[in-house]
């Protein structure tokens, strides 16, 4: 399969749904952005954010800026959009980060917290940053958190609870695995790529930390806004087909220049 131009890309990303008009409803983004506003760690995401983003509509200008949700407060139903031009900026962006880590050949821990969606597209990556001379940060084992268990599948660190693969928002299995890297006196990663909670608690910590978010997750926008993140790359984290994020990590992996020369659409 030939990798995507930045135009076949946003078509891509457009027909999918993974940007454009995305399934995540307008009042669903204004409640988290509310609840964020309103102190409840759980929109947090592992990120410190003090009293500085009490007011609801700087969350939401902050999310029409490096989102592209719909920047009017009063539309509060119906459709929100991503603006796929801004996903494949923020790519571009990750992808400039992944090239440093390549050739400085740096340690990076990939993580996930939404493995139904992203979980192959960390695992692609991992793949493609050690055959480029990276090392992959192997967690430490018998790690707990959130009353389950953190541990590495292919290549990526997931939450486990019952023999399932845990969707979590949650930074405590992060910061379980960091840790436990401390406890262990082996260092901690030169970058964490990531989602959630995962994301902000590397970020929070002062470790390099770009990452994935969906439009009602504004934690990590405001993250990159402040700094505290490098890149976030708006999008929805869980279509209906996990293929259908393989031509965008193609794209990713070419433009960090992680793949062959080949074909382009």
């Amino acid at each position: 399969m030939p990798i995507p131009s930045r135009a076949a890309l946003v078509e891509h990303l457009v027909r999918t749904r993974i940007a454009g008009d995305v399934a995540t409803p307008r009042d669903n983004n204004l409640s988290h952005y509310r609840q964020l506003a309103n102190g409840n760690r759980h929109f947090w995401l592992g990120l410190e954010l003090g009293d500085r983003w009490r007011d609801e509509q700087d969350v939401l200008a902050v999310m029409a800026e490096r989102c592209g949700v719909n920047d009017d407060p009063e539309h509060r139903q119906g459709q929100d959009t991503i603006d796929p031009e801004l996903t494949v900026d923020a790519l571009d962006r990750m992808a400039a980060r992944l090239r440093k880590a390549a050739a400085a050949g740096e340690r990076v821990l990939l993580a996930t917290g939404h493995p139904g969606g992203l979980l192959d597209v960390h695992r692609q990556t991992a793949n493609a940053l050690r055959e480029a001379g990276c090392e992959i940060v192997r967690i430490p084992g018998g790690l707990m958190a959130d009353e389950g268990m953190v541990f590495q599948f292919a290549d990526v660190a997931v939450l486990e609870r019952g023999a399932t693969l845990w969707h979590t928002h949650s930074p405590v299995p992060m910061a379980a695995i960091l840790d436990g890297l401390e406890r262990e006196g082996r260092p901690r990663p030169d970058l964490v790529v990531a989602d959630h909670g995962w994301a902000g608690c590397a970020g929070q910590r002062g470790i390099d930390s770009i990452g994935y978010a969906d439009c009602n997750d504004p934690a990590l926008f405001l993250g990159e806004a402040e700094g505290t993140l490098q890149v976030t790359v708006p999008l929805d984290d869980h279509v209906a087909d996990p293929r259908y994020y393989d031509p965008m990590t193609d794209y990713l992996l070419d433009a960090a220049g992680l793949l062959p020369s080949v074909e382009r659409a």
